[in-house]
Protein backbone atom coordinates (compact mmCIF):
# COMPACT_ATOMS: atom_id res chain seq x y z
CA UNK A 1 0.00 0.00 0.00
CA UNK A 2 1.72 3.44 -1.05
CA UNK A 3 2.33 6.29 1.68
CA UNK A 4 -0.97 8.01 0.75
CA UNK A 5 -3.25 5.22 0.52
CA UNK A 6 -2.09 4.58 4.44
CA UNK A 7 -3.04 8.24 5.14
CA UNK A 8 -6.45 7.99 4.12
CA UNK A 9 -7.07 4.62 5.82
CA UNK A 10 -5.32 6.00 8.80
CA UNK A 11 -7.77 9.70 8.74
CA UNK A 12 -10.71 7.85 7.79
CA UNK A 13 -10.34 5.24 10.87
CA UNK A 14 -9.66 8.07 12.76
CA UNK A 15 -12.70 10.00 11.62
CA UNK A 16 -14.97 6.97 12.22
CA UNK A 17 -14.18 6.38 15.76
CA UNK A 18 -15.85 8.71 18.47
CA UNK A 19 -14.14 10.51 20.79
CA UNK A 20 -14.52 10.93 24.30
CA UNK A 21 -14.28 14.51 25.36
CA UNK A 22 -12.26 16.06 28.27
CA UNK A 23 -15.11 16.37 30.89
CA UNK A 24 -15.71 14.91 34.69
CA UNK A 25 -18.64 12.52 35.18
CA UNK A 26 -19.75 16.07 37.44
CA UNK A 27 -19.76 17.84 34.08
CA UNK A 28 -21.43 15.07 31.86
CA UNK A 29 -24.29 15.05 34.58
CA UNK A 30 -24.35 18.45 34.41
CA UNK A 31 -25.06 18.76 30.53
CA UNK A 32 -27.28 16.04 30.69
CA UNK A 33 -29.80 18.48 32.38
CA UNK A 34 -33.16 15.92 33.14
CA UNK A 35 -34.30 12.81 31.68
CA UNK A 36 -36.87 10.14 31.36
CA UNK A 37 -37.08 6.49 31.42
CA UNK A 38 -38.23 4.45 28.30
CA UNK A 39 -39.43 2.27 30.68
CA UNK A 40 -41.32 -1.03 30.41
CA UNK A 41 -40.18 -1.64 27.13
CA UNK A 42 -36.71 -3.15 26.62
CA UNK A 43 -36.82 -4.73 29.92
CA UNK A 44 -40.06 -6.78 30.36
CA UNK A 45 -39.85 -10.13 31.24
CA UNK A 46 -41.70 -13.27 32.12
CA UNK A 47 -41.85 -16.52 31.54
CA UNK A 48 -45.45 -16.53 29.87
CA UNK A 49 -43.78 -14.33 27.20
CA UNK A 50 -41.62 -17.17 26.01
CA UNK A 51 -44.22 -20.21 26.65
CA UNK A 52 -46.96 -17.32 24.29
CA UNK A 53 -44.56 -15.06 22.14
CA UNK A 54 -42.98 -15.92 18.98
CA UNK A 55 -39.79 -16.23 20.71
CA UNK A 56 -39.07 -12.60 19.13
CA UNK A 57 -37.16 -9.37 20.17
CA UNK A 58 -40.63 -8.02 19.45
CA UNK A 59 -42.44 -10.17 21.76
CA UNK A 60 -40.40 -8.75 24.85
CA UNK A 61 -40.65 -5.26 23.64
CA UNK A 62 -44.40 -4.88 23.55
CA UNK A 63 -45.56 -7.56 26.22
CA UNK A 64 -45.96 -4.80 28.95
CA UNK A 65 -47.99 -2.22 26.70
CA UNK A 66 -45.20 -0.51 24.37
CA UNK A 67 -45.77 -0.02 20.88
CA UNK A 68 -42.35 -0.84 18.67
CA UNK A 69 -40.54 1.95 19.45
CA UNK A 70 -40.05 4.01 16.43
CA UNK A 71 -37.10 6.50 15.39
CA UNK A 72 -39.85 9.55 15.61
CA UNK A 73 -41.02 8.36 19.47
CA UNK A 74 -37.32 8.94 20.67
CA UNK A 75 -36.37 12.24 18.79
CA UNK A 76 -39.80 13.59 21.23
CA UNK A 77 -38.25 12.79 24.32
CA UNK A 78 -35.53 15.62 23.24
CA UNK A 79 -38.13 18.27 21.95
CA UNK A 80 -39.94 17.52 25.14
CA UNK A 81 -36.69 18.76 26.80
CA UNK A 82 -35.31 16.12 28.23
CA UNK A 83 -31.56 15.86 27.98
CA UNK A 84 -30.93 12.00 28.80
CA UNK A 85 -33.14 8.83 28.05
CA UNK A 86 -32.43 6.23 30.61
CA UNK A 87 -32.73 2.42 28.77
CA UNK A 88 -33.45 0.01 30.80
CA UNK A 89 -32.66 -3.86 29.71
CA UNK A 90 -33.69 -7.27 31.11
CA UNK A 91 -30.84 -9.01 28.47
CA UNK A 92 -31.83 -11.93 30.45
CA UNK A 93 -35.16 -12.55 27.55
CA UNK A 94 -32.80 -13.65 24.89
CA UNK A 95 -29.82 -15.30 26.67
CA UNK A 96 -28.67 -18.85 26.14
CA UNK A 97 -27.76 -21.21 29.73
CA UNK A 98 -24.28 -20.06 29.12
CA UNK A 99 -25.03 -16.58 29.56
CA UNK A 100 -24.71 -15.57 25.50
CA UNK A 101 -27.11 -12.54 24.77
CA UNK A 102 -28.88 -12.93 21.47
CA UNK A 103 -27.25 -11.03 18.61
CA UNK A 104 -30.98 -9.79 17.30
CA UNK A 105 -31.34 -8.52 20.70
CA UNK A 106 -28.29 -6.81 21.15
CA UNK A 107 -28.73 -5.20 17.70
CA UNK A 108 -32.48 -3.84 18.61
CA UNK A 109 -30.81 -2.08 21.60
CA UNK A 110 -27.94 -0.61 19.68
CA UNK A 111 -31.20 0.90 17.37
CA UNK A 112 -32.64 2.28 19.85
CA UNK A 113 -29.41 3.54 21.49
CA UNK A 114 -28.33 5.15 17.85
CA UNK A 115 -31.98 7.12 17.52
CA UNK A 116 -31.10 8.34 20.72
CA UNK A 117 -27.77 9.93 20.51
CA UNK A 118 -29.06 10.90 16.80
CA UNK A 119 -31.15 13.05 18.59
CA UNK A 120 -28.98 14.77 20.94
CA UNK A 121 -30.03 12.86 23.79
CA UNK A 122 -27.72 11.43 26.10
CA UNK A 123 -28.30 7.22 26.90
CA UNK A 124 -27.99 5.47 30.47
CA UNK A 125 -27.77 1.79 29.85
CA UNK A 126 -28.31 -1.17 32.17
CA UNK A 127 -29.26 -4.56 33.45
CA UNK A 128 -32.75 -4.56 34.98
CA UNK A 129 -34.48 -7.13 36.65
CA UNK A 130 -34.00 -10.27 38.09
CA UNK A 131 -36.54 -12.78 37.22
CA UNK A 132 -34.18 -15.85 36.94
CA UNK A 133 -32.86 -14.57 40.59
CA UNK A 134 -29.26 -14.28 39.01
CA UNK A 135 -28.65 -11.37 41.62
CA UNK A 136 -30.94 -12.95 44.30
CA UNK A 137 -28.06 -15.57 44.06
CA UNK A 138 -24.90 -14.10 44.61
CA UNK A 139 -25.02 -14.96 48.83
CA UNK A 140 -25.00 -18.31 47.92
CA UNK A 141 -22.95 -18.54 44.89
CA UNK A 142 -20.66 -15.41 44.98
CA UNK A 143 -17.78 -16.70 42.55
CA UNK A 144 -20.19 -18.13 40.01
CA UNK A 145 -22.41 -15.02 40.09
CA UNK A 146 -19.58 -12.58 39.75
CA UNK A 147 -18.07 -14.57 36.55
CA UNK A 148 -21.51 -14.74 34.96
CA UNK A 149 -22.38 -10.94 36.09
CA UNK A 150 -18.83 -10.39 34.15
CA UNK A 151 -19.63 -12.26 30.88
CA UNK A 152 -22.63 -10.39 30.01
CA UNK A 153 -20.95 -6.92 30.85
CA UNK A 154 -18.37 -7.94 28.44
CA UNK A 155 -20.43 -8.90 25.73
CA UNK A 156 -22.17 -5.30 26.70
CA UNK A 157 -19.51 -3.95 26.94
CA UNK A 158 -17.89 -4.93 23.14
CA UNK A 159 -20.98 -4.23 21.68
CA UNK A 160 -21.03 -0.39 22.57
CA UNK A 161 -16.82 0.23 22.78
CA UNK A 162 -17.13 2.56 20.04
CA UNK A 163 -19.91 5.09 21.03
CA UNK A 164 -19.02 8.67 22.44
CA UNK A 165 -19.54 9.95 26.40
CA UNK A 166 -23.23 10.04 25.00
CA UNK A 167 -23.36 6.70 26.37
CA UNK A 168 -23.39 5.91 30.25
CA UNK A 169 -23.19 1.88 31.13
CA UNK A 170 -25.37 1.61 34.44
CA UNK A 171 -24.03 -1.49 36.20
CA UNK A 172 -27.61 -3.17 37.59
CA UNK A 173 -30.55 -1.44 38.84
CA UNK A 174 -32.04 -2.18 42.22
CA UNK A 175 -31.28 -6.02 42.49
CA UNK A 176 -28.13 -4.91 45.04
CA UNK A 177 -30.71 -5.61 47.76
CA UNK A 178 -30.26 -8.89 49.60
CA UNK A 179 -32.95 -8.45 52.64
CA UNK A 180 -32.98 -12.22 53.11
CA UNK A 181 -29.38 -11.84 54.52
CA UNK A 182 -29.79 -8.27 56.30
CA UNK A 183 -33.47 -6.65 57.58
CA UNK A 184 -33.06 -3.09 57.77
CA UNK A 185 -35.67 -2.86 59.91
CA UNK A 186 -34.83 -5.78 62.78
CA UNK A 187 -32.57 -3.27 64.67
CA UNK A 188 -30.12 -5.43 64.13
CA UNK A 189 -26.42 -5.02 61.79
CA UNK A 190 -26.47 -9.12 61.46
CA UNK A 191 -25.43 -9.57 57.73
CA UNK A 192 -24.84 -5.64 57.38
CA UNK A 193 -21.22 -6.06 56.15
CA UNK A 194 -22.03 -9.06 54.02
CA UNK A 195 -24.32 -7.29 51.37
CA UNK A 196 -22.75 -3.69 51.41
CA UNK A 197 -19.68 -6.28 50.55
CA UNK A 198 -22.03 -7.86 48.00
CA UNK A 199 -22.87 -4.10 46.40
CA UNK A 200 -19.03 -3.35 46.68
CA UNK A 201 -17.86 -6.63 44.48
CA UNK A 202 -20.36 -6.10 41.91
CA UNK A 203 -19.56 -2.73 41.14
CA UNK A 204 -15.79 -3.50 41.34
CA UNK A 205 -16.55 -6.06 38.76
CA UNK A 206 -18.50 -3.95 36.59
CA UNK A 207 -15.66 -1.47 36.47
CA UNK A 208 -12.67 -3.72 35.82
CA UNK A 209 -15.20 -5.52 32.98
CA UNK A 210 -15.59 -2.40 31.02
CA UNK A 211 -12.35 -0.83 31.62
CA UNK A 212 -10.26 -4.04 30.32
CA UNK A 213 -13.07 -3.99 27.06
CA UNK A 214 -10.94 -1.87 24.62
CA UNK A 215 -11.97 1.14 22.57
CA UNK A 216 -13.50 4.39 24.51
CA UNK A 217 -14.98 2.51 27.71
CA UNK A 218 -10.87 2.83 28.95
CA UNK A 219 -12.78 6.11 30.23
CA UNK A 220 -16.53 5.68 29.51
CA UNK A 221 -18.51 7.27 32.48
CA UNK A 222 -20.25 4.71 34.29
CA UNK A 223 -23.06 4.28 37.06
CA UNK A 224 -23.08 2.08 40.09
CA UNK A 225 -25.17 0.48 42.13
CA UNK A 226 -26.45 2.11 45.27
CA UNK A 227 -27.72 -0.34 48.16
CA UNK A 228 -31.35 -1.24 47.22
CA UNK A 229 -30.58 1.97 45.42
CA UNK A 230 -32.26 3.59 48.41
CA UNK A 231 -30.58 6.81 50.06
CA UNK A 232 -30.46 5.85 53.67
CA UNK A 233 -29.18 2.82 52.91
CA UNK A 234 -26.46 3.96 50.22
CA UNK A 235 -25.63 6.81 52.46
CA UNK A 236 -24.92 4.75 54.98
CA UNK A 237 -21.03 4.66 55.90
CA UNK A 238 -20.56 1.04 55.08
CA UNK A 239 -21.37 1.40 51.41
CA UNK A 240 -17.94 1.60 49.38
CA UNK A 241 -16.93 3.10 46.22
CA UNK A 242 -15.06 0.80 44.11
CA UNK A 243 -11.64 1.39 42.50
CA UNK A 244 -11.61 3.02 39.21
CA UNK A 245 -8.26 4.60 37.36
CA UNK A 246 -10.52 6.97 34.85
CA UNK A 247 -12.23 8.18 37.89
CA UNK A 248 -15.37 8.33 36.00
CA UNK A 249 -18.18 6.83 38.06
CA UNK A 250 -21.66 8.19 39.60
CA UNK A 251 -23.96 6.53 42.11
CA UNK A 252 -27.53 5.39 41.51
CA UNK A 253 -30.09 6.23 43.78
CA UNK A 254 -34.07 5.83 43.43
CA UNK A 255 -36.55 8.28 45.06
CA UNK A 256 -40.04 6.79 45.83
CA UNK A 257 -40.77 8.55 48.88
CA UNK A 258 -43.25 8.51 50.84
CA UNK A 259 -43.63 4.86 49.38
CA UNK A 260 -47.61 5.12 50.04
CA UNK A 261 -47.70 8.30 47.42
CA UNK A 262 -45.18 7.10 44.81
CA UNK A 263 -46.43 3.44 44.64
CA UNK A 264 -49.99 2.25 46.44
CA UNK A 265 -52.25 2.75 44.93
CA UNK A 266 -55.08 1.67 46.99
CA UNK A 267 -54.35 0.21 50.66
CA UNK A 268 -51.94 -2.73 51.28
CA UNK A 269 -51.06 -4.87 54.27
CA UNK A 270 -47.64 -2.49 54.59
CA UNK A 271 -49.41 1.01 53.82
CA UNK A 272 -52.16 2.56 53.62
CA UNK A 273 -52.56 4.60 50.04
CA UNK A 274 -51.83 8.42 50.45
CA UNK A 275 -53.95 10.33 47.01
CA UNK A 276 -51.95 14.05 48.19
CA UNK A 277 -48.52 15.07 48.87
CA UNK A 278 -47.63 18.55 49.16
CA UNK A 279 -47.33 19.06 53.48
CA UNK A 280 -44.76 21.36 55.12
CA UNK A 281 -43.79 17.65 56.86
CA UNK A 282 -43.49 16.23 53.09
CA UNK A 283 -41.23 18.96 51.69
CA UNK A 284 -39.11 18.96 54.79
CA UNK A 285 -38.39 15.13 54.13
CA UNK A 286 -37.98 15.50 50.61
CA UNK A 287 -35.28 18.43 51.20
CA UNK A 288 -33.59 16.15 54.45
CA UNK A 289 -33.27 13.18 52.20
CA UNK A 290 -31.38 15.48 49.16
CA UNK A 291 -29.17 17.37 51.52
CA UNK A 292 -27.86 13.83 53.35
CA UNK A 293 -27.50 12.69 49.55
CA UNK A 294 -25.04 15.98 48.89
CA UNK A 295 -23.42 15.42 51.98
CA UNK A 296 -22.44 12.21 51.39
CA UNK A 297 -21.55 12.05 47.58
CA UNK A 298 -21.94 15.32 45.94
CA UNK A 299 -19.96 17.96 48.59
CA UNK A 300 -17.34 14.85 47.83
CA UNK A 301 -16.63 14.87 44.16
CA UNK A 302 -18.80 12.29 44.04
CA UNK A 303 -21.65 12.74 40.87
CA UNK A 304 -25.48 11.51 41.77
CA UNK A 305 -28.39 10.06 39.40
CA UNK A 306 -31.74 9.56 40.28
CA UNK A 307 -32.45 7.03 38.13
CA UNK A 308 -35.95 6.70 38.62
CA UNK A 309 -38.46 8.98 40.95
CA UNK A 310 -42.15 9.47 39.86
CA UNK A 311 -45.77 8.39 41.19
CA UNK A 312 -48.51 6.62 39.94
CA UNK A 313 -51.23 8.83 38.76
CA UNK A 314 -54.34 5.89 39.97
CA UNK A 315 -56.03 7.48 42.51
CA UNK A 316 -54.23 10.46 43.24
CA UNK A 317 -54.55 14.45 42.95
CA UNK A 318 -53.03 15.20 40.14
CA UNK A 319 -51.59 18.50 41.22
CA UNK A 320 -50.27 16.50 44.46
CA UNK A 321 -48.74 14.38 41.48
CA UNK A 322 -47.21 17.40 39.87
CA UNK A 323 -45.68 18.85 42.61
CA UNK A 324 -43.91 16.12 43.89
CA UNK A 325 -42.35 14.86 40.10
CA UNK A 326 -41.67 19.25 40.23
CA UNK A 327 -39.96 18.57 43.77
CA UNK A 328 -37.98 15.85 43.22
CA UNK A 329 -36.59 17.21 39.92
CA UNK A 330 -35.74 20.25 41.31
CA UNK A 331 -34.57 19.34 44.95
CA UNK A 332 -31.77 16.91 42.89
CA UNK A 333 -31.23 19.34 39.71
CA UNK A 334 -30.52 22.34 42.38
CA UNK A 335 -28.14 19.90 44.37
CA UNK A 336 -25.95 18.76 41.19
CA UNK A 337 -27.58 15.58 40.64
CA UNK A 338 -29.52 14.19 37.47
CA UNK A 339 -33.08 13.59 38.12
CA UNK A 340 -34.00 10.90 35.70
CA UNK A 341 -38.00 10.61 35.79
CA UNK A 342 -39.61 7.07 35.86
CA UNK A 343 -41.91 6.26 32.71
CA UNK A 344 -44.07 3.44 31.48
CA UNK A 345 -46.10 3.37 28.07
CA UNK A 346 -48.89 4.44 29.85
CA UNK A 347 -47.31 6.88 31.78
CA UNK A 348 -46.42 10.89 31.29
CA UNK A 349 -45.29 10.85 28.14
CA UNK A 350 -46.99 9.70 24.70
CA UNK A 351 -45.34 7.67 22.79
CA UNK A 352 -47.55 7.73 19.57
CA UNK A 353 -47.82 11.47 19.85
CA UNK A 354 -44.54 11.63 20.67
CA UNK A 355 -45.09 14.57 23.88
CA UNK A 356 -46.05 14.36 27.33
CA UNK A 357 -49.69 14.28 27.87
CA UNK A 358 -49.45 17.07 30.37
CA UNK A 359 -48.38 20.62 29.43
CA UNK A 360 -48.50 21.82 32.70
CA UNK A 361 -46.42 19.08 33.90
CA UNK A 362 -43.96 19.84 30.65
CA UNK A 363 -43.74 23.62 31.77
CA UNK A 364 -42.99 22.91 35.21
CA UNK A 365 -40.24 20.33 34.53
CA UNK A 366 -38.41 22.63 32.19
CA UNK A 367 -38.60 25.64 34.47
CA UNK A 368 -36.24 23.58 36.92
CA UNK A 369 -33.07 24.15 34.37
CA UNK A 370 -33.70 28.07 34.65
Amino acid sequence: MKTSAILIFIISISLFESKLRDMTTMEIIRDMGIGINLGNTMESCGDWIWEYGDHSVKSYETAWGSPVIQKEMIEGIKREGFGVMRLPVHWFNLMADDYTINDEYIERVKQIVDWAIDAKLYVILNIHHDEKEFFKNMPTKTDATLKNFKKIWTQIASAFKSYDDYLMFEALNEEACWGDVYNQWSGSDAGKKEVFDYTYQLNQAFVDVVRESGGNNAERHLLLAGYCTDADLTCDSMYKMPKDPANRCAVSIHYYTPATFCILSEDADWGKAQSTWGTKDDIKELNNKFDMMKSTFIDKGIPIIIGEYGATTTNKDMDSVRNFIYSVCNAAYSRKMLPVLWDGPDGFYNREKGSLNDAVLREMLNSVKG
